[in-house]
């Protein structure tokens, strides 16, 4: 699992992706109550594509974890909401995979390459309060809720990056 690697997303990667999410509960946790369900691979790229998002300064980009073998292990993006801080999201594992480091290391390499991509000194996502594993998995990465614009079930959180 360690040797696990972030790499664009292929077309063949959104199926799989797909079949990941069985139900509405599931696609609004993963990408929240706009992403409309249920729908289809082949329409899931521009579905997650943030480019025509008023809201969003930059579109970021999208990732898919793989292990050695090629497997698809994750997938996760990022954007940026504001300058100086970069926002990752539409974290998810496959259900094979779970339980096991994936998301953890899914976490870590994407945090990494947002910093990178954007130059943040700030990293933000948001989070069900009813998803303790996320949620547990988010503070023992250093995540701290933002009370200001956490309500009853969605916590905001956030990661000043080092230096």
């Amino acid at each position: 699992m360690s040797l696990c690697h972030l790499r664009p997303p292929l077309d063949s990667d959104y199926a799989i992706l797909a079949s990941w999410i069985p139900d509405f509960a599931v696609s609004k946790h993963w990408a929240g109550p706009r992403l409309p369900f249920p729908f289809s691979a082949a329409v899931l790229p521009d579905l997650l594509s943030n480019a025509n998002t008023p809201a969003i300064v930059d579109a970021g980009a999208s990732y898919s974890l793989v292990d050695t073998t090629g497997q698809l292990c994750g997938f996760a993006q990022h954007w940026v909401l504001q300058p100086g801080a970069v926002h990752i999201g539409r974290i998810l594992v496959s259900p094979h995979c779970r339980g096991q480091g994936y998301g953890r290391r899914l976490c870590q390499l994407l945090i990494t390459a947002a910093v990178q991509a954007t130059g943040a000194g700030k990293v933000t996502l948001r989070v069900y309060r009813d998803n303790q594993t996320a949620l547990q998995l988010y503070q023992s990465l250093g995540f701290t809720e933002d009370h200001i614009h956490s309500d009853a079930d969605m916590l905001w959180m956030y990661w000043q990056v080092p230096g």
